[in-house]
């Protein structure tokens, strides 16, 4: 049957398919314009944040990075709030949204965006000054919490608080620095977001140890890098970029070591960085991708550890984000 007619049959708009079957794939586009337009949430600590030399840092901001070493391509970044990110992304504005984003059904099949796996497991807390004298969040009664617009928070603390019969007022904010700064002025009683986000406001405050993150996780909030679902290839390269990440890690590669390990006789390995088999070429890029993207920003370890780790003035253990044979949920699959 003509493709045409096919497009009746379907009771589709014939030009659109037409466009869409010649459309430019995602990995053509930026290989044309040798840039990865990458959506990051900004002023966000820990994850996407500018640092005191005017540079972009954070666990977020080194997926993109790595991603576009993957691809051989420069990174740029584009900061997006929590109602700009989705249609950005629809748009094709930006190639990939790494914004501290939470996968949901919804999200999967209604906004038809793919996920490219997770790169930090998250749950929403609150944050309390102690001078409120609370030590659980039950005790919130009648309290006002600042949260962010657009996001899956809004939806999870009017679910918590209506599930437990308590009252309170939400302060909506469009900007996650406007929720900052209005929490860190005194406006609202409480903050409620992701619980790593909450690490972050604290340690931007004034007095930290004035303020405590209440025992609390009222939600499930898995992280990690979301595409279109018209572009599966587009999809397989930054899952498959996060999943070398996270296995270099297990095989101990690191940032330093990776371009010394032609003699490594781990056959994963060598599959990994290219040294035997053809997972680069199967996914249209070159035999060292994965090379290039972990000598970019180093493995899962290096990344958590610079970004969010106790060294850092989040302090953030890795907890559920430690790797699956060391008690967490950061797992990949084969290289096979």
């Amino acid at each position: 049957m003509p493709f045409f007619l096919l497009a009746i049959v379907a009771g589709l708009p014939f030009v659109t398919l037409f466009n869409s079957a010649h459309a430019e794939s995602t990995l053509e586009k930026v290989k044309k314009q040798k840039i990865l337009m990458c959506g990051i949430g900004g002023g966000l600590p820990g994850f996407s944040n500018i640092n005191s030399k005017g540079q972009y840092e954070g666990l977020d901001v080194d997926i993109c990075k790595a991603i576009a070493a993957a691809v051989g391509v420069e990174v740029r970044f584009k900061e997006l709030s929590g109602t700009t990110r989705f249609p950005a992304l629809q748009s094709g504005e930006i190639d990939v949204l790494v914004r501290n984003t939470t996968f949901t059904m919804s999200r999967d099949t209604k906004l038809a965006f793919e996920s490219c796996g997770t790169n930090y497991y998250d749950g929403q807390g609150f944050l309390v000054s102690k001078a409120l004298k609370v030590k659980s969040a039950r005790e919130l009664k009648g309290a006002s919490v600042c949260v962010q617009a657009g996001t899956t928070t809004e939806m999870n603390l009017n679910d918590w608080f209506k599930t437990y019969g308590i009252k309170f007022k939400a302060v909506v904010f469009e900007k996650f620095e406007d929720a900052n700064k209005a929490y860190a002025a005194g406006r609202c009683d409480a903050y409620s977001t992701d619980a790593s986000g909450l690490a972050a406001v604290r340690a931007g405050l004034k007095n930290p140890t004035e303020h405590i993150i209440l025992p609390e996780i009222i939600s499930k909030e898995p992280l990690g890098p979301l595409v279109r679902q018209d572009d599966a290839a587009w999809g397989d390269i930054v899952r498959w970029t996060l999943n070398a990440l996270i296995t270099a890690e297990e095989k101990g590669i690191t940032q330093a070591n990776v371009t010394g390990q032609s003699n490594n006789t781990d056959p994963e390995v060598g599959r990994l960085l290219g040294f035997t088999g053809t997972l680069g070429a199967d996914a249209g890029l070159t035999k060292d991708w994965a090379v290039k993207a972990i000598a970019a920003v180093g493995n899962y370890s290096e990344i958590f550890e610079r970004n969010l780790g106790p060294k850092t003035p989040l302090k953030i253990e890795r907890g559920l984000n430690a790797l699956w044979n060391k008690g967490g949920l950061i797992y990949s699959p084969p290289f096979n």
